[in-house]
């Protein structure tokens, strides 16, 4: 009876079809989950089996230990044997049968009636059991069979290993220090000189030079063609010759880190799709995409060394090849930290850029000032060229982070650099935003309202011709770039805010109070309130150097200059500091403060004019021109124009410059209240003695404000020195460089031909012997013998 046929109906080629592609991959991934069982299953068996015919072919063997029968025994085999047919049987075969199964050596193979063979001696490899030649199974893979005129042929191919570059970098690493462990020094290098090792050390550095040029030239001459070579350059980061691994890695690092720049195309590469990759595409399209991948990873492979060498440096992690001592480990991760250095201010628009961030930010903490500097460095040039926002944004983020995990303990300079940061303008409130009138295009509705048909043809073209340009547009919208400014900002200014909450007394202060000072003016307007508060409170502290409280000062009007001016604060406390520390500024060290007054004194007199009193602004003046005295040339020159520039503002200053007193009283000069020393009564005594000062420029400055400062006529400046800010001018004629500015006129060369000019002044008597002598031509030898023998 034949089987009942299955009610289950086959799924036809439309239902097939009907098929979700979830459930086709779900049973693709099943029938791939279960291959790769049975595959491990296999092995396993295999490995099984090896170890087993492993451990047999080790193992040797041994005696059977004697059985000692009882007596017993011993009977019923003496009755068998007497049972047996004796008389047939020989009597060395009699023998054989009453010894014992039990009590024979089972190592010895000899046959029990071989005859013939009873003289030769068994071999000792006869004694060992044979090993199993067993073959792996291949995994084969079912092919389209060939159809015969009889049969169907089957057709199979082996299945390709696919080995990913990982694994063969790997396995070539482990290879070569294998490699090199199970070598030793030659004898040669033993037996050699002094000299003759330095001599051969110089040749093998020459050679290892020619093969870097050569691989390097030839990378550059044709990356696309030749990117592979990046493999075997990098593979000379393992140089294991412990004569010159040193210098050998030093100059591979330097070498990929160029040749990196110079190939890196000025875009980012994205890794392709799974469509992308099945898809056919011409064969440069296909060399194009060979060349971005070979690129992209040994990159990743060479910062990956990079990384490497800094954290064997770091934990101080001798290596198995001992190739390099650990006395080399700070040479080489200096190299290191330099190639990072420069791949982050060389590529941040290329893969991995974040990642270079990563490395390079904890390094600008570290305690070697050389590495420290190196990396602070790159930052601040990082910054400063970057137009768009990305890479700051990114590096900003991850500063923040150190910051906060180190509990603020971190160095200065690190958040010195935040300073270079470009960011000029960021996102206004909201409310603001909306106000302003957006372009939009028009819909169909209000074209056909407001506009004729030949009008509504020209618009739709024009639309057209918009949007094409802002697609085809390159550059980064300003929007996105106001928005990468904001967000990056306001990380700027949480690391700032925090520390001044929480670590008020640490050596971070100065940094973040000169932050808050160039920044200020981006504050939100919410924070004026807090931030001037504790602006207040550190400067009543006292806790504060002269530069600290300049800062704080400046911070303060930069809010109020800005978005703040719509508060109605009065800023008394901050002017009454700043006069206090003007005296206490002098030509040493706190000569480079005078930068930050001459900024101060910008925004609380010369900006702020109609909240300023001419009381405050005279007594300003009085004081700044008693500093002028005692500080460097560039500082005068810088207070001086201030001066001229607040005189301007406030024309009746020039009571300053008239003899007469204006009102009671007399001038207190030791009064740190500008409003009540009564500046009136006194004069600029100063710009006589400043009038006859060394330098051209403070005597031209000097003269200018004696006789008004006048902005044209006969005491006017020249137009190169009005136009010029009084910040600007301070650095154009500072002595930094050891330079005078303007250059001293040198002495005249031209020497006097003749003597004069003293003669006249000369007794008669010696004047004739004096002639006598130069016109004297008498040429008689002298005779010194003579002379001798008189005497």
């Amino acid at each position: 009876m034949a089987p009942p046929k299955s009610k289950k109906r086959k799924p036809s080629f439309r239902r097939l079809l009907k098929t979700s592609s979830v459930k086709l991959e779900n049973k693709l991934k099943n029938r791939q989950f279960k291959q790769q069982n049975v595959d491990k299953k296999n092995r396993k068996e295999q490995k099984k089996m090896r170890q087993a015919i492993k451990d047999a072919s080790l193992r040797t063997p041994r005696p059977l230990e004697r059985y000692h029968k009882t007596p017993e025994e011993e009977e019923e085999e003496e009755e068998f044997v007497e049972s047996l047919p004796t008389d047939m049987m020989d009597e060395e075969d009699l023998e054989q049968i009453r010894a014992s199964f039990l009590t024979r050596d089972l190592s010895s193979c000899a046959p029990m009636h071989d005859r013939k063979r009873r003289s030769e001696e068994v071999q000792s490899y006869e004694k060992v059991p044979r090993k199993l030649m067993r073959t792996e199974e291949k995994d084969l893979i079912q092919l389209l069979p060939i159809k015969d005129k009889t049969r169907l042929i089957p057709q199979t191919m082996e299945r390709p290993v696919i080995r990913k570059e990982n694994e063969e970098e790997e396995e070539e690493d482990d290879a070569g220090l294998e490699q090199f462990e199970n070598e030793e020094e030659p004898e040669e290098m033993t037996a050699l000189t002094l000299q003759e090792r330095e001599q051969l050390r110089a040749q093998k550095i020459s050679e290892r030079k020619l093969q870097i040029a050569g691989l390097g030239s030839a990378i550059i001459s044709d990356p696309t063609n030749n990117v592979k070579r990046l493999k075997e350059l990098r593979g000379m980061l393992m140089e294991t010759d412990p004569y010159v691994a040193v210098t050998v890695r030093k100059l591979v690092m330097v070498s990929l880190m160029e040749i990196f720049k110079d190939i890196v195309p000025s875009y980012r590469i994205r890794p392709l799709t799974a469509e992308e990759k099945t898809t056919k595409v011409k064969k440069e399209t296909q060399q194009l995409r060979e060349f971005e991948e070979g690129l992209v990873s040994q990159l990743k492979f060479f910062l990956e060394d990079l990384e490497q060498t800094v954290k064997d440096w770091k934990q101080q992690k001798k290596k198995r090849s001992q190739a390099v001592s650990l006395s080399s480990y700070l040479s080489l991760a200096e190299v290191a930290v330099r190639c990072l250095c420069e791949l982050l201010v060389a590529i941040p628009h290329f893969n991995f850029h974040n990642n270079i961030i990563v490395m390079v930010v904890p390094l600008m903490n570290d305690p070697v000032n050389q590495i420290s500097v190196m990396c602070c460095d790159a930052m601040t040039k990082l910054f400063k060229q970057d137009k768009l926002g990305h890479a700051s944004l990114g590096a900003v983020r991850v500063i923040s982070g150190l910051v906060k995990s180190l509990n603020y303990n971190v160095r200065p300079e690190l958040l010195r650099t935040l300073l270079s940061l470009r960011i000029k303008e960021v996102e206004v409130k909201k409310d603001t935003e909306d106000t302003a009138p957006k372009q939009k295009f028009m819909n169909y509705k209000d074209k056909k309202k407001n506009l004729s048909r030949m009008q509504r043809k020209w618009k739709k073209a024009e639309e057209k011709l918009e949007k094409e340009l802002l697609e085809a547009e390159a550059s980064e919208s300003k929007d996105k770039k106001i928005k990468l400014h904001t967000e990056t900002l306001n990380i700027v200014f949480l690391i700032y805010f925090r520390i001044l909450k929480k670590a008020q007394k640490s050596v971070l202060l100065p940094s973040v109070l000169e932050g808050l000072a160039n920044f200020a003016h981006l504050i939100n307007l919410e924070f004026f309130d807090d931030l001037l508060n504790v602006l207040q409170t550190l400067i009543r502290s006292g806790d504060l150097t002269h530069r600290e409280s300049l800062h704080c000062i400046q911070t303060a009007f930069n809010i109020l200059s800005g978005q703040g001016d719509v508060l109605n604060i009065d800023p008394l406390q901050f002017y009454s500091h700043l006069y206090k520390t003007l005296m206490l500024l002098h030509a040493g060290a706190s000569n480079d403060d005078i930068v930050i007054v001459l900024r101060c004194l910008d925004v609380m007199l010369t900006k702020r004019r109609k909240q300023v009193t001419l009381m405050r602004a005279m007594a300003f003046v009085k004081r700044l021109s008693t500093l002028s005295l005692h500080v460097l040339p560039n500082a005068s020159v810088g207070i001086l124009s201030s001066n001229r520039a607040v005189m301007q503002a406030f024309p009746k200053c020039d009571f300053l410059l008239d003899n007469e007193v204006q009102g009671s009283g007399y001038y207190l000069p030791e009064l740190d209240e500008p409003e009540y020393c009564n500046p009136q009564n006194t004069a600029l005594w100063e710009l006589h003695t400043l009038q006859r000062h060394y330098h051209p420029v403070v005597r031209r400055f000097a003269v200018h404000l004696a006789v008004g400062a006048p902005s044209e006529g006969s005491g006017s400046l020249d137009v190169d020195l009005s136009r010029r800010f009084p910040v600007q001018l301070y650095d154009d004629y500072s002595a930094t460089n050891m330079t005078f500015n303007p250059p001293i006129a040198p002495p005249p060369t031209r020497k006097k031909d003749r003597f004069g000019g003293g003669v006249a002044m000369l007794d008669a008597d010696l004047e004739n012997q004096v002639h006598r002598v130069l016109n004297h031509q008498d040429e008689t030898p002298l005779d010194f013998s003579r002379a001798l023998e008189s005497r």
